[in-house]
């Protein structure tokens, strides 16, 4: 999930250097719910994670 966020904010920075101002607000708009996802999936995780 991490490395989607990435790429969505990689295609993001590269739209924005071309000047496709939409497509650049869209990705990121992704990268960032995908990153947030996965902040929020990690936490729990640690939280309710196999304990021994």
């Amino acid at each position: 999930m991490l490395h989607y966020a990435v790429v969505f904010f990689v295609i993001a920075i590269i739209a924005a250097v071309f000047g496709f101002g939409g497509i650049a607000n869209s990705a990121a708009g992704i990268a960032k719910i995908l990153f947030f996802g996965f902040v929020v999936l990690g936490v729990l995780s640690l939280i309710f994670g196999r304990k021994r």
